[in-house]
């Protein structure tokens, strides 16, 4: 499996976790947001924080999509 993607499975993961959200559910938030192209593009930075701090991460990234 390509590590980006298997960083973009376990950022999903932790951010359903972190939400209480289903896996449909946090699949459509990162597809309406386009939270995997984020992560792809910043895999070199992110994949060496922690799960937390990527979960706060994405969601300021939302949170300024969403204005």
């Amino acid at each position: 499996m390509d590590k980006i993607l298997a960083y973009k499975i376990f950022c999903l993961e932790n951010y359903k976790n972190a939400h209480n959200l289903s896996g449909s559910e946090a699949l459509n938030i990162f597809n309406n947001y386009k939270v995997f192209d984020y992560i792809a593009s910043c895999y070199e930075v992110l994949h060496s924080t922690g799960s937390r701090y990527i979960v706060e991460d994405i969601d300021q990234f939302i949170a300024a999509r969403k204005n």
